[in-house]
């Protein structure tokens, strides 16, 4: 299988099949006889309650490329691409519900490995927490990392950006104790091409009606908030988790869109080419098995970034990267592996997206700034 000839491609994350988008897929077509796309599907969603949307476990679908493509073929992309976005939209204001509902709440924990959409579901869960009446400010666990220098080794000798030894785990501590105790701080910034953490000039403070989102991929860590009462802290676990359905029947969970995601942002927004990518890939996921699924069980709440159809967005700009892959290097046998995946969807037209959805971080035209 093509999804099985790479190692690095199972995820050992824990998932279960998302039934709300099933219902919906199942009651669309009689509520479409009666009302408008954008009323059936916000009357369908509202049904839903958080467990509905949300669980301990990551909620997807298992659906082939061939049922995506027939989806495609016939028109209906757009619907699909609507009931999905708004699905996850729900899901977010019912986390932020949740988080208003508990004046205990002072934290929130978000966590998930690379290219998860970390950082748009921090400014969506920004917004949907201020609609209910509280503030939110957002930090990265990014901008704690320690000097290049000082950057702990794998056992390839290279730098461990997922160890939790490379965030600089003293200041952050401190910072965060300050925060909670009312103080005023001023935040790190990392600087990734000097490779050299300094101060941002940005400070800030928790009033009492504000909630303090800290994103990063070890955010759900506890070393990361010893010492902080557990009532304080609201944890949540995203990824995006797509599955294959084998010709045998049994499904296969991937990091396959992670990975391509991850290529088409660091080409267009960090100069890294799809072969730096892929050799970093391995490191990337032995990390993220060793240093962030194994906290998934942790979070309060664990949520899906994925979308089933995201390679028939994806491939348009991936295949051209893979395909400058030297032939003659190790690299090169992933990629060709990458592109067969990805032609095995047809395109999906990017600008199906609306402006604020999660794969606009990687595929470009966010409303939002990063």
């Amino acid at each position: 299988m093509l999804q099985n000839d790479c190692k690095n491609t199972k995820s050992s994350e824990i998932f279960e099949v998302n039934q709300a988008f099933l219902q919906i897929s199942e009651q669309i077509k009689s509520e479409l006889r009666q009302k408008s796309q954008e009323v059936a599907i916000n009357y369908l969603v509202g049904k839903l309650g958080l467990n509905d949307l949300c669980s301990n476990k990551l909620k997807t679908v298992n659906i082939s490329s061939e049922y995506i493509n027939g989806i495609t073929d016939f028109g209906q992309a757009p619907l699909l691409v609507s009931i999905c976005e708004r699905l996850k939209e729900a899901a977010i204001s019912s986390i932020a519900e949740e988080v208003a509902l508990d004046d205990d709440i002072q934290v929130v924990l978000l966590a998930g490995p690379s290219s998860s959409g970390k950082t748009t579901f921090c400014k969506k869960l920004s917004y949907a927490i201020e609609q209910q009446g509280l503030k939110a400010i957002g930090i990265s666990l990014d901008d704690y990392y320690v000097d290049r220098e000082f950057c702990p080794r794998d056992e390839d000798g290279k730098e461990d950006f997922e160890s939790i030894y490379g965030l600089n785990l003293e200041l952050f501590q401190q910072q965060l104790r300050q925060l909670l105790d009312g103080e005023e701080v001023e935040l790190p910034r990392y600087d990734f091409p000097t490779g050299k953490g300094m101060k941002s000039g940005k400070r800030i403070k928790l009033d009492d009606d504000t909630v303090l989102i800290i994103e990063g991929i070890h955010a759900l860590n506890p070393m990361l908030t010893e010492g902080i009462a557990e009532k304080a802290l609201f944890r949540i676990y995203i990824s995006a988790l797509t599955t294959y359905l084998l010709p045998d029947g049994s499904v296969f969970p991937t990091t396959d869109n992670r990975l391509l995601r991850r290529m088409v942002r660091d080409s267009k927004y960090r100069n890294t080419n799809a072969q730096q990518t892929i050799e970093r890939w391995p490191s990337v996921r032995r990390g993220e098995e060793k240093w962030i699924v194994p906290y998934q069980g942790n979070a309060n709440v664990n949520f899906c970034t994925g979308y089933q159809y995201e390679i028939a967005l994806l491939k348009q700009q991936a295949i051209p990267l893979l395909e400058e892959v030297p032939a003659d290097c190790p690299e090169y046998d992933e990629a060709q592996r990458l592109i067969k995946v990805c032609s095995l969807y047809n395109e999906m037209p990017v600008d199906l997206l609306p402006p604020y959805s999660l794969l606009r971080e990687f595929l470009g035209g966010s409303k939002y700034e990063y």
